[in-house]
């Protein structure tokens, strides 16, 4: 059914769930799974942090970096458990069009997201997910 599934990673516990499902499926399915993330933009403050201290953005992008490699870390673990091995990507640029370009080079045919229920952004969110839903090369699967 589906061979190269996709798992959109952050921080957020429906990143978690939505990974346990890619595992599951990816299990089933005998199929390759590649986790990502995004290490977007800075925040605008970061213009101000310069003023006080020019090496605050690569500090904080460092930072980012470790964090989302420890993430992806702990779900090729959790993929190994269960008999799922896991390539892991990390990459730059704008949300949708960065996840876009990674499906369509990785030539995914599923793409796994987590759904988030509560949101601050959720108009955001949900013009992501719809953006991605409209514009992505394979299926989406959206976890709650």
């Amino acid at each position: 059914m589906f061979s190269k599934i996709v798992v959109a990673l952050n921080d957020f516990p429906e990143s978690q769930r939505a990974l346990r499902t890619a595992i599951e499926l990816a299990r089933v399915c005998n199929a390759e799974l590649a986790t990502v993330s995004i290490l977007g933009d800075l925040p605008a403050y970061m213009s101000f942090a310069i003023v006080v201290d020019p090496s605050a953005p690569n500090t904080m992008k460092e930072d980012r970096r470790r964090a989302h490699s420890e993430l992806h870390k702990k779900a090729s673990l959790l993929a190994q458990e269960h008999g799922v091995r896991a390539k892991s990507s990390i990459v730059e640029g704008r949300e949708v069009q960065a996840i876009l370009c990674f499906l369509k080079d990785e030539r995914a045919d599923l793409l796994v997201i987590g759904l988030h229920q509560h949101d601050f952004y959720l108009s955001r969110l949900w013009s992501s997910v719809y953006d991605l839903a409209q514009e992505a090369p394979c299926s989406v699967l959206g976890v709650h």
